[in-house]
């Protein structure tokens, strides 16, 4: 049987302090198959929420030429960080699992890393799990990084 090579490695970050060590992983991985690295960030749709007493209202509110300059920056300061400038960023706007998934079938990506945060069984429940959905939709092979905040 022959395997697949890996020729394109997508990273998924967010701004979590824990987005490093997921940067690193992927990009060390990436580095021991001569595979091109591609850092992605996704800007979700910002909502924001006010309630009174008898009823809550949605406002969408668009942020988003603030952040898509910090998530260049972020991005930008990844890729020096990790020491290639060979490495292409990518900032899309959009719902998180689908617009890496999305990205990942546009770029033709061999393989998705992302992080996963340690959260308790309430946080699931409420925020839902970016991984999880990811991995329930790829078809893709993802590598999961799980990661902690520190204390």
């Amino acid at each position: 049987m022959k395997t697949k090579e890996i020729k394109k490695v997508l990273i998924a970050m967010d701004y979590d302090e824990t987005s490093q060590k997921v940067a690193e992983q992927g990009f060390s991985m990436a580095k021991a198959m001569n595979a091109e690295v591609i850092l992605l960030h996704v800007i979700s749709e910002q909502y924001v929420y006010y309630s009174e007493y008898s009823y809550m209202r949605e406002l969408q509110v668009d942020y988003s030429d603030d952040l898509e300059d910090s998530s260049q920056k972020f991005l930008n300061k990844t890729r020096k960080y990790l020491g290639d400038e060979s490495i292409r960023t990518i900032i899309k706007l959009g719902g998180i699992a689908e617009t890496i998934l999305e990205t990942a079938k546009d770029l033709n990506a061999d393989i998705i890393v992302i992080g996963s945060h340690s959260r308790n069984w309430l946080e699931n429940i409420f925020l839902g799990s970016q991984a999880q959905d990811l991995l329930k939709k790829s078809t893709l092979p993802l590598l999961i990084i799980p990661t902690e905040k520190p204390n």
